[in-house]
């Protein structure tokens, strides 16, 4: 559930080359964000259970994409969190690099790959919020069984990655042991798997197609598209992104 197949044995011939032309229909399932939300969390961690009722909250909001990353450092405490994985800690781990930093906590939420606050402080998330802006618009529109992605050029901007992030929307986990030994817990937009897709061009876009069935075939609910800027091989600011759900 952590790590799908490499994505050429996953999409096939279902992945278009990039920098074609796809028209957007009237129907199309745009998310236009103005901030996507990753919150590192761990469901051994006393401090965090706040910052996952939050990110319920944000997730209801029409303008912000939120996601759960489950990390899996907290796992030595007695519980093993279901959903946990060090492809998840490594990415906060990149992103404390990529700052400088080389100090991670939970519960931390990032916004839009640039700016970590404490994931509990609402006020603090929500500043963050308020001055988050997207600048690239990424489109998205079913077509029977396959998702449609269009991503236009935009020559002002640098050359990002486009990722494929596949979560669950609302998970209900029993916690047994460990320090929130005895909670039933809700956690919702918990990250199942993620993949590179390929690059997007600023001078030329992007579009691709994907099929909806291969990419929610496990337990996963819904798919993300980020656009996302790298600095030597560390995370950088997010340009855009949208979401479909099942």
């Amino acid at each position: 559930m952590i790590l799908r197949p490499p994505l050429s044995a996953l999409l096939g011939p279902f992945l278009l080359a990039l920098c074609l032309t796809l028209p957007v229909q009237a129907d199309s399932l745009r998310v236009q964000p103005k901030a996507v939300v990753e919150l590192f969390t761990s469901q051994g961690c006393s401090s965090c259970p706040p910052a996952d009722a939050l990110l319920t909250s944000l997730s209801e909001r029409g303008d912000v994409l939120a996601l759960a990353y489950h990390v899996d450092y907290w796992d030595y405490v007695g519980w093993k969190d279901t959903f946990g994985s060090a492809a998840y800690s490594d990415r906060q781990r990149a992103y404390a690099q990529s700052w400088g930093s080389s100090r991670i906590y939970t519960p931390q939420m990032v916004v839009n790959g640039a700016i970590g606050v404490v994931g509990s402080r609402r006020n603090e998330v929500n500043g963050a919020i308020d001055r988050a802006k997207l600048p690239l618009d990424v489109a998205v529109t079913q077509d029977r069984n396959m998702l449609k992605v269009t991503i236009p050029a935009d020559s002002a901007l640098s050359d990002a990655v486009v990722w494929l992030v596949t979560y669950i929307s609302r998970a209900d986990v029993d916690i047994e042991t460990g320090n929130n030994a005895g909670k039933s817990m809700v956690y919702t937009q918990v990250v199942t798997g993620r993949q590179a897709l390929g690059l997007w061009e600023s001078k030329s876009g992007a579009s691709l197609k994907l099929p909806i069935p291969e990419m929610l075939a496990d337990t996963s609910t819904g798919i993300a598209v980020i656009v996302q800027q790298e600095h030597n091989g560390l995370p950088g600011p997010i340009l855009g992104a949208a979401a479909f759900e099942r």
